[in-house]
């Protein structure tokens, strides 16, 4: 009796938390910028001493308790009273992955958007600031490209930019920067198209084993972005673009040829291909090459990973889901920034 009771009440706190309607202002000064804070710095400093990702643990580990209480159950009650107790059991364990999974990152899903905090005005997203903001793009990777490829490039580089990049968006603290770690789960990042990931539960990253060199640092920003407590796809790319306009030459031909992707591709047919016409070869290349890596993905766990994440997405609150990747145009376009690209605030 006394473990069904617990087990009801860990359902009940879940369903709770998932519902409570807790304001974001709240969610913002006393879990992200304040005990999120705390967690981020203590537990990604431990998990960077092992140079190899837990989270292939944390999912090992669930599957194989998952499997073990539907056998022990069915064996020790039969099929229909051991199916019964096994599905309590399960949401039991679903509940307490989910409870932990909100107080050690999960809950940034729900803190006060940029949007809402930076100097951010909606009539400024508009078709010609966005071929305008192309043309830039365009302009800034044949600027950039013969040195991009130039400047040796080390993931330390980008850590002093992304914390003036953090420090730029307001916030009072400075990120343990995960260390890359390679993953049971590559494969699958391949096939699915996946650049990177970070682990919610122990604060770590995971970047696909096929990332082209001139997407390595965008895309390791933007988990980092994920650290920082940015939840939203839109801002940890916000973020991203930030610390590698404020980086070396690599850094920032990185972030451009993200930007350039994102803005393109929000262009109607003509207007893109006038974008793609200001490309010189070098930045042409490369964006080939990047495609060529799309091509080479599986389409069948491609679509089937997407549909997913954005469902996840979804359940999180994220009401645009997989679409939030694009949403960083409207908070390019939007805000309004100083010298250096330094967003002002409301």
């Amino acid at each position: 009796m006394i473990r069904r009771a617990l087990g009801l009440a860990v359902i009940l706190a879940a369903f709770a938390a998932a519902v409570a309607p807790v304001p974001a202002a709240w969610i913002e000064r006393w879990y992200s910028e304040g005990v999120y804070s705390r967690l981020q710095q203590s537990i990604t400093a431990f998990s960077n001493t092992i140079h190899w990702s837990l989270f292939d643990l944390v999912c090992l580990a669930g599957g194989t308790a998952a499997i073990s209480i539907v056998v022990r159950s069915v064996k020790r009650a039969g099929w229909v009273r051991g199916s019964v107790r096994a599905i309590w059991r399960l949401a039991t364990l679903a509940s307490i992955g989910y409870l932990a999974f909100l107080g050690l990152w999960g809950l940034n899903y729900r803190r006060v958007p940029l949007a809402d905090k930076l100097a951010f005005d909606r009539t400024r997203v508009t078709p010609a600031a966005t071929t305008e903001l192309a043309m830039r793009s365009a302009g800034e990777l044949n600027r950039l490209h013969g040195a991009a490829h130039r400047v040796p490039f080390a993931d330390r580089d980008l850590v002093a930019p992304f914390h003036d990049a953090q420090h730029a968006l307001g916030s009072h603290w400075a990120i343990v920067s995960g260390t890359p770690k390679p993953t049971l789960l590559g494969l699958y990042f391949t096939r699915a198209a996946i650049a990177g990931m970070t682990d919610p539960f122990l604060l770590e990253v995971m970047l696909a084993p096929d990332l082209l060199d001139v997407e390595r640092p965008f895309v390791l920003s933007h988990e980092w972005g994920h650290l920082a407590g940015y939840a939203d796809e839109s801002e940890a790319n916000f973020i991203a673009w930030l610390s590698c306009t404020r980086g070396n030459e690599r850094a920032q031909y990185s972030g451009w040829l993200a930007v350039f992707s994102h803005s393109v591709g929000a262009l109607p047919a003509a207007e893109r291909r006038r974008a793609f016409a200001a490309l010189e070869t070098g930045p042409r290349e490369d964006l080939r090459a990047i495609a060529a890596r799309y091509e080479a993905t599986s389409r069948i766990v491609r679509v089937a990973a997407r549909e997913t994440y954005d469902r996840y997405l979804k359940a999180n609150r994220v009401t645009e889901g997989i679409a939030s990747y694009d949403a960083v145009l409207q908070l390019i376009l939007g805000t309004v920034f100083d010298a250096n690209w330094t967003p002002r605030f409301r």
